[in-house]
């Protein structure tokens, strides 16, 4: 809720009206967001924070750190009345995003008890931020929560935890990393207010081929949460909502990025979904659509959107495992699976963007590349070996989720936890 606050309610000298025409006036656009990123070799382990990030003419530089800076020294939090009008609006928006977006919500939920950082990614982006906002949207006195957001900033806008990333003109490189360190200057912290770091906390460099040599605070590093004794679990959560569809999910813990069937798994799920799922979930079932994916965090979940169906449709999920297990499909459908997944892979990468998997992810051009090499090697018997060792029944931890209008059946069984 703090990140929805921070261009809303002003900061330095301008009240939140002066500010927006500041934003829009000296830059293409400021947003802030939160992150939670699954360590890329580790599923147990991830890093938390908050994204920053901003665009601007050249000439336009100094004026957009100004604005920053003036978020980070002198945000305004204290306008009751201005605080109210957007938690209401938050809350109506997150509302009405269930309905547009509930695949969505659905795998978050799913997949919520099977990694760490699944609790909190539900916990910023699932069903539990809307009841969240809800709950703070229907207080009467929001004084409380005033109170505790300068304390909030504070904690998360530490520039001792910031890296930052610049695309500029080679040009004006020089001048635009000048700019930069003197507004990190400018908003850097009194030595009294630095807290004890975390006992949990694992320090890796930001270039993953630095290697066993690395010393924590001698340069660029991600500080990771580590969670070693975290037990994944299955749970099978039902929303019963004022909707005449439902959105179904069923996550699959399996393997982090770096792992040697990641690359397996990401095409088994192109595969089942063209060649399996589109044809049960959506051409039989009567669904807007469906299928499966894996993710980045280790995730592989199944889904189905605007579905008329509800358990029918996680029958529908494990046939297609089933389908996989057996190696029904040709070589033709796994090169269509391949291009299809090679049209994201490869897909250009805008100027703003660029250096961005490392920075946000601890990705490198070697680890990419590394993956091609490996989504172009896959085979039948690599496709069919990973459904067989991740997607069976009691091989891996999976998580169900469903999100739809009232249901007897799942009711009355004491498997399924319904909110």
């Amino acid at each position: 809720m703090h990140l929805l606050l921070c261009f809303r309610m002003g900061s330095g000298g301008m009240d939140y009206r002066q500010q927006a025409q500041q934003i829009e006036l000296k830059t293409g656009g400021m947003s802030v967001s939160p992150e939670v990123i699954p360590d890329p070799a580790d599923l147990d382990m991830y890093e938390q924070g908050i994204i920053l990030n901003s665009s601007c003419l050249e000439r336009n530089l100094p004026d957009m750190l100004h604005l920053w800076s003036d978020l980070f020294n002198s945000a305004h939090f204290d306008d009751e009345a201005r605080l109210r009008v957007l938690v209401l609006m938050a809350a109506q928006e997150l509302s009405n995003g269930v309905s547009h977006s509930g695949h969505m919500y659905a795998m978050l939920r799913a997949g919520r008890t099977l990694t760490p950082a699944g609790e909190l990614q539900e916990a910023f982006s699932g069903m539990d931020q809307v009841k969240f906002m809800k709950r703070i949207a229907e207080m009467s006195d929001l004084t409380a929560v005033l109170r505790k957001l300068p304390r909030i900033k504070k904690h998360l806008l530490n520039p001792e935890n910031m890296r930052c990333a610049v695309n500029a003109t080679p040009q004006q490189m020089s001048a635009v990393s000048t700019e930069v360190e003197k507004f990190v200057g400018v908003i850097a912290r009194k030595k009294k207010d630095r807290k004890v770091a975390r006992l949990n906390v694992i320090e890796k460099p930001l270039d993953p081929m630095a290697g066993s040599g690395f010393i924590p605070g001698s340069g660029a590093s991600r500080k990771l949460i580590s969670e070693p004794t975290f037990k994944p679990c299955q749970m099978k959560t039902y929303f019963q909502l004022p909707f005449p569809v439902n959105y179904v999910s069923e996550c699959v813990r399996t393997v982090p990025y770096t792992h040697q069937d990641y690359a397996s798994l990401c095409i088994l799920g192109r595969l089942v979904s063209a060649k399996f799922l589109h044809g049960e979930i959506r051409e039989k079932g009567g669904a807007y659509g469906g299928g499966a994916r894996m993710g980045s965090g280790g995730i592989f979940a199944f889904y189905s959107y605007r579905d008329p169906n509800s358990v029918q449709t996680l029958s529908a999920f494990r046939n297609g495992v089933e389908w996989s297990k057996a190696g029904q499909f040709s070589q033709q459908d796994i090169d269509e699976a391949q291009l299809s997944v090679f049209s994201s892979v490869d897909a250009p990468v805008a100027p703003s963007d660029k250096g961005l998997n490392r920075l946000l992810y601890g990705v490198s051009d070697e680890m990419k590349q590394k993956l091609r090499e490996e989504l172009f090697a896959v085979t039948h018997k690599s496709l069919t070996d990973v459904a067989n060792r991740y997607l069976g029944i009691g091989q891996r931890t999976c998580g169900v989720a469903i999100l739809g209008p009232a249901n007897e059946s799942i009711n009355k069984d004491p498997s399924w936890v319904v909110r």
